[in-house]
């Protein structure tokens, strides 16, 4: 059975897909990804997309569906290396890809998603420091 690559560098995985996908390759894509997030603890996904030339409604909603299950495990999602003609076609079909966050390169995207950490990372810092404080406040 055909299969995507899913790399892992750091906290990271990377997916780099190099062939035409087709339905049951994305949906199998989803499958070892999350199973991948969910066995690493990965907490960012980088998909390269750059050889892709042409996607449909179903490739764009299972990138939407794969993003979305990844941040329900705790990881961020960017995709890279859109072609034109693939963002026109997802705006013409009408697909948003709400909650995929995309960038022009994989370096741009390795970035966007170091920074989207940290900033996840602060947020939590800043929850806990929250909590420390009314807790002393209580004991007071």
């Amino acid at each position: 059975m055909e299969r995507i690559p899913i790399l892992k560098m750091g906290e990271f995985l990377l997916v780099t897909i190099q062939v035409d996908m087709h339905d049951r390759l994305a949906m199998q894509l989803q499958d070892d990804l999350t199973d991948r997030i969910s066995a690493t603890g990965a907490r960012g996904v980088l998909i390269d997309i750059s050889a892709l030339e042409m996607v449909d409604s179903f490739i764009g909603r299972m990138i939407a569906n794969i993003a979305a299950m990844a941040r329900i495990l705790d990881a961020q999602t960017v995709v890279t290396g859109m072609q034109p003609a693939v963002a026109i076609t997802l705006v013409e079909l009408g697909l948003t890809l709400t909650g995929v966050r995309t960038a022009l390169n994989v370096e741009r995207g390795m970035t966007l998603l170091r920074s989207l950490l940290d900033e996840a990372d602060g947020v939590a810092h800043d929850a806990i420091a929250d909590r420390e404080d009314a807790d002393v406040g209580a004991e007071e």
